[in-house]
C-alpha cells in the first residue's frame, strides 16, 4: 500500500527581513532598509438573522348581492387594519389589495393584507389576535422572513472588520513569539468574501408550511465569510512588562 500523502503546509505569517541598502564607499556594513515587516493572512465568519417578516392575512366572501359581499370583506379589513394600527403597525408597512369578480350567479369579493414587521413578538401577538377574533374567516399564511439590503450591507461591514482584527491578532501573537513588538499596518487587503444562505425582499417563500418559526428563521440567516492579508511593521524588541500584561 502507498504511503499517504502529507497534506500541504499552510502558510499563515511570515517575518520579512529589512531589504539591506549598500553603504556609502568606505564606510564598512551594509545599513538597513526602512524596517522589518510581519506579513499575515485571517479570516473571519458572521452571520444575521432575517430582520423582517412578511405575514399575509387573506379573506374573501361570495354572495348573491355585491352589496353583501363587499360589506363581509370591507367589515374584516377594517377589523385587521384598525388592530393592527393600535399595535403599533405603521401605514406603510400594511398593503391591501381587493379583487371583485361575479362567478356565475353570485359575486365574490377577495382580498389580501399584506403586514410587514421588524418586531417578530409583535407579529405573534398580531397573528394570534386575528385568529383568536376572526378564527377561520381569514388564512393567515406562515411568516416570509428576509433581510432588507442595509442589513446585508452591515453584515459584510462588520465580517470585513472581524477579519481585520482577527488578522492583527495573529500578528500580534507571532511577534510575541519571537519578543517582537507589533508596529502599523503597512498595507492591508480583503482577498476573498462570500455570502451563502438568507432571503432577500421577495414575497413568495419556498419554504413549507410545517416549518416552526425558529426554523424559518434559521432558514432565512445570512452569512458571509472574508479573508484578508495584512503587512505590519515590526517595531523592534517587546517590552518585558508589556509582555506580562
Amino acid at each position: 500500500m502507498a504511503a499517504a500523502t502529507a497534506p500541504p503546509a499552510r502558510l499563515f505569517a511570515e517575518l520579512v527581513p529589512a531589504p539591506q541598502t549598500p553603504a556609502p564607499e568606505g564606510r564598512g556594513e551594509p545599513r538597513g532598509g526602512p524596517g522589518r515587516e510581519v506579513h499575515v493572512s485571517g479570516s473571519a465568519e458572521l452571520r444575521a438573522a432575517p430582520d423582517r417578516a412578511r405575514v399575509s392575512v387573506r379573506l374573501g366572501s361570495r354572495k348573491a348581492a355585491a352589496q353583501a359581499a363587499r360589506g363581509s370583506v370591507g367589515r374584516r379589513l377594517e377589523f385587521i387594519a384598525q388592530r393592527a394600527r393600535l399595535r403599533g403597525v405603521a401605514e406603510e408597512d400594511m398593503t391591501i389589495t381587493e379583487d371583485f369578480s361575479r362567478v356565475e350567479n353570485t359575486y365574490q369579493m377577495e382580498a389580501e393584507v399584506c403586514i410587514t414587521f421588524s418586531d417578530f413578538g409583535k407579529m405573534q401577538k398580531v397573528c394570534n389576535l386575528f385568529i383568536e377574533k376572526l378564527g377561520s374567516s381569514v388564512t393567515i399564511r406562515p411568516p416570509h422572513f428576509y433581510h432588507t439590503p442595509e442589513a446585508i450591507d452591515t453584515l459584510r461591514r462588520q465580517v470585513c472588520v472581524a477579519a481585520v482584527g482577527n488578522t492583527r491578532r495573529k500578528a500580534q501573537e507571532v511577534c510575541r513569539l519571537f519578543g517582537q513588538s507589533l508596529g502599523k499596518p503597512l498595507l492591508i487587503r480583503e482577498e476573498e468574501t462570500k455570502e451563502w444562505g438568507g432571503h432577500m425582499d421577495n414575497p413568495l417563500s419556498n419554504s413549507p408550511d410545517s416549518l416552526t418559526l425558529q426554523e424559518r428563521i434559521q432558514n432565512a440567516t445570512a452569512y458571509a465569510s472574508c479573508r484578508v492579508f495584512a503587512v505590519f511593521e515590526i517595531q523592534g524588541k517587546e517590552n518585558k512588562r508589556n509582555r506580562l500584561l
